[in-house]
């Protein structure tokens, strides 16, 4: 018999366990030790002064959570994170909460859910029935076990997927699982991203339920029907609300915890019905770091809702108003500020303030007599802006004041000026206008220039008017170029796109001239300075790769933001977007073709460029024209690939506003693609471009290609060459006296359809009679076809039985 040879992936996992089973015997021992000298009382009032963190002992032998940090934050997080990890954190929590330990797995247990991990990240069974019942065995398997695999880390993964996987009655067994534990789950470092995901899954059953329509769940083939917890019963709205009761002792500590913050900001986009998969949201939930667990072909089965913003029931509301009233009631002014520099608070207490501000009340309502005076008696409690700046707007005109210190501090910090940046995007009318009055517009330019606090002085350039912005730009232009050179690109594009929106020209045409004197006062050298394209070369992409480095990401950023101001002053029609186009022209070939193809945003700006209206007399011919020698291999490459497929679709005739690229040009690019056909069908980006383009149509049918070459040519152009074509081949036969009558009538109708335009009505029943001219004129010039085959074959079966007759007669005579 052969012997059971375990696979790599086996091997490397029985290493780690071991290593990890040495490890936490090392540390038992160093315990057991500490314990023994407490009970002889040899330590029992001494201390080592060098320590990192000093134990307060309570007199009878137990450590609660608390420490004296000598060193700072990041110890204490690593202490803390390894008790979690090695499942010791039973003893008083840092948050007023006795930590639970709910015990480990067997090694067959672990063996068998990380087996079944295995299966559900493939997701490949042969049929839905299936699946489902493996999913159903899985539950059964993991029942009473479901908080020791939230915990695991080799585990928590399959919980993960399981969730993913889980139909509404599945998703309500865990919330009663959970129950009265959730505290010490959001807590923890692996089962924090367990309880994220349930609430994440569990937000599109809450408005399926409010709309009343829950899909009905399939019973499984072999389940024994068992009767429903009480859990079970319960509705998802009254689950998520009972998990709110077990948070609310804790909510000031869960602000600023390592993991419990992150489930807390779930929980209150959950509540507040807000999309859950836009790119915002996505980097406020979780950290660069943070493992994405999903499921193959998982995503399909995601509901709507996760992407857009929900219906919640208003209980939901009253509960997020007692969250940001419970979570701030005792904090204070400096602890506002110590929370507001918190690189875990801060990203909370930000989504609390967006909350609060669009929760608010936007308009007046004049309340009766005896209403004014309940709310009179009713002490009115101070709001989380309000504790933030206190006495705003007003107190703004004091330097010394609270509300002027703490925007004073928070506007050049890293962590404090992203809350800064919330608050002056959704703040109300009369806070930003006190705020830009006496704090941002006097120094407008000196915050521009920083490098951190240019972020809130851009939000302030989107909230401001077309006369404050006009004054905000006078006083910006002498420092323009400086702005440029230290990398202010993200400034410069605000200042454009602003003054776009509120149509102030005249401050367009000063910023462009601005622009332009930083760049050697030539529009050509615009788009080079912006977009350095000569400072990368191969090797420094391929380091790049490996490892980036501070000073490699300063420069693809600024690459990022460069390509962002020439993409948004495209999209200016006038002087900004002919800069750019006469800056794109100068560029040479091989420039063209590395732009095309360095990455997303470079390939970007050319992208842009094609479907931009003209502002130069044949722009995308000479920009095309320019792109034909390396056609090849812009269509090789994943960023070059998706220009090539967009210049098919840009019409060959059209007005003077429209892109237009010649005929003859899309008919050259055809012939280069073809010349090279062997070499594009070899990988997926060539069969792209070439299924784009119908290179097969080309090879075998040339006249079907040039009529669907031509349908992005407006509707006018197209139906009079589509009509052109189908009348010439009836002239083929036909006398040529019939032309100049049938060009006459065609130049008479075109007017009338070049007229017509306004009314779409009109334009409709005018399509569909075209239509059906088209449709006629195709069938009778088939049925004209069949009818001369047949006669041809009538003839031809004639004369076959003539010659046949000649012969026989002719064989008679020769016979007689």
């Amino acid at each position: 018999m052969g012997k059971n040879r375990k696979s790599k992936r086996q091997l490397v996992r029985d290493e780690k366990r071991a290593k990890k089973r040495g490890h936490e015997n090392a540390e038992e021992e160093v315990r057991d030790a500490k314990r023994q000298r407490r009970a002889d009382g040899d330590d029992e009032h001494e201390y080592d002064p060098s320590a990192d963190y000093i134990p307060l002992d309570d007199g009878n032998g137990k450590i609660p959570g608390f420490v004296i940090d000598t060193v700072g934050d990041k110890r204490r997080a690593h202490h803390a994170e390894e008790k979690e990890t090695n499942g010791h954190g039973g003893g008083g929590g840092p948050g007023g909460f006795e930590r639970e330990f709910f015990g480990m797995l067997a090694e067959e247990e672990q063996e068998y859910f990380r087996h079944a991990d295995e299966l559900l990240e493939l997701n490949d069974f042969p049929s839905e029935e299936e699946k489902n019942m493996f999913l159903a065995n899985v539950y059964k398997e993991a029942r009473g076990k479901e908080l020791k695999l939230a915990s695991s880390q080799s585990c928590s993964r399959l919980m993960e997927r399981l969730i993913l996987l889980s139909n509404t009655k599945q998703k309500k067994s865990l919330f009663d699982a959970f129950a009265g534990h959730f505290i010490s789950l959001v807590t923890h470092r692996f089962a924090s991203h367990c309880c994220e995901k349930l609430f994440l899954q569990s937000a599109p059953v809450v408005t399926q339920e409010l709309a009343g329509d829950v899909p009905e769940e399939v019973p499984v083939e072999g389940e024994e029907e068992e009767e429903l917890t009480e859990g079970q019963k319960m509705s998802m709205e009254d689950l998520l609300l009972l998990t709110l009761d077990e948070f609310e002792e804790h909510l000031s500590f869960l602000l600023s915890d390592r993991y419990g913050s992150h489930a807390l900001r779930v929980l209150l986009l959950v509540l507040a019905g807000r999309p859950l998969e836009q790119a915002g949201v996505k980097s406020l939930l979780q950290g660069k770091n943070k493992e994405y667990i999903t499921v193959e072909g998982a995503a399909a089965r995601a509901s709507e809702l996760s992407s857009q913003t929900r219906t919640v029931p208003s209980s939901f509301t009253a509960a997020i108003q007692k969250i940001i009233a419970d979570s701030t009631a005792n904090l204070d002014g400096t602890a506002m500020r110590v929370l507001a520099k918190h690189p875990t608070g801060n990203p909370t207490l930000q989504l609390l303030l967006d909350l609060e501000l669009s929760m608010a009340p936007k308009g007046k309502k004049k309340a009766k007599k005896g209403e004014e005076e309940e709310k009179e008696e009713e002490p009115v409690k101070e709001t989380l802006l309000e504790k933030l700046i206190p006495g705003a707007p007003a107190s703004f005109a004091e330097e010394t004041s609270p509300a002027c210190e703490f925007v004073n501090s928070m506007v050049y910090d890293p962590i404090g000026s992203r809350l800064l940046e919330t608050l002056i995007t959704h703040c109300p009318g009369k806070v930003f206008k006190g705020l830009h009055a006496h704090i941002f517009g006097p120094r407008i330019q000196s915050f521009l220039r920083n490098d951190i606090a240019s972020y809130p002085a851009i939000k302030v350039l989107n909230r401001l008017s077309k006369e404050d912005l006009a004054d905000a730009v006078q006083k910006s232009l002498p420092e323009f170029g400086s702005l440029l050179e230290k990398g202010r690109l993200n400034v410069i594009r605000t200042y454009f796109e602003r003054c776009h929106v509120r149509n102030a020209t005249q401050e367009l045409d000063q910023l462009l001239q601005a622009l332009t004197k930083a760049c050697n006062n030539n529009w050509k050298h615009i788009v080079p300075k912006l977009c350095p394209l000569e400072e990368e070369t191969e090797e420094d992409q391929s380091k790049e790769k490996k490892f980036q480095p501070a000073e490699a990401k300063n420069k693809s950023a600024l690459l990022s933001h460069g390509c962002q101001i020439v993409g948004a002053l495209l999209a200016i029609p006038g002087n900004p977007a002919k800069a750019m186009q006469t800056s794109l022209l100068a560029l040479p070939a091989d420039k063209i073709l590395h732009m095309a193809t360095l990455n997303a945003h470079t390939a970007g700006v050319i992208t842009k460029a094609l479907s931009a209206p003209p502002q130069l007399p044949n722009f995308h011919k000479l920009f095309v024209a320019a792109m034909l020698p390396s056609i090849i291999d812009m269509a090789l490459t994943h960023h070059g690939n998706p220009i090539v497929c967009a210049i098919i679709t840009i019409p060959s005739k059209g007005d003077k506003d429209v892109p237009v690229v010649p005929f003859h040009l899309q008919e050259n690019i055809m012939a280069k693609l073809e010349q090279r056909e062997s070499q594009l069908r070899e990988s997926w980006l060539g069969r792209n471009v070439w299924r784009t383009w119908k290179g097969d149509l080309w090879s075998h049918r040339r006249h079907d290609w040039v009529r669907w070459a031509k349908e992005t040519n407006p509707e006018e152009l197209r139906v009079a060459a589509v009509a052109g074509g189908a009348k010439n081949l009836k002239d083929d036969e036909e006398a040529p006296k019939k032309d100049k009558p049938r060009v006459e009538a065609q130049q008479e109708e075109t007017p009338q359809e070049e007229e017509e335009p306004e009314e779409p009505v009109k334009e409709t029943k005018e399509k569909k009679e075209k239509k059906d001219k088209k449709e006629k004129k195709d069938k009778k010039e088939k049925k004209d076809k069949k009818e001369k085959k047949e006669k041809k074959e009538k003839k031809e079966k004639k004369e076959k039985k003539e010659k046949k007759s000649e012969v026989d007669e002719d064989a008679m005579e020769i016979d007689g």
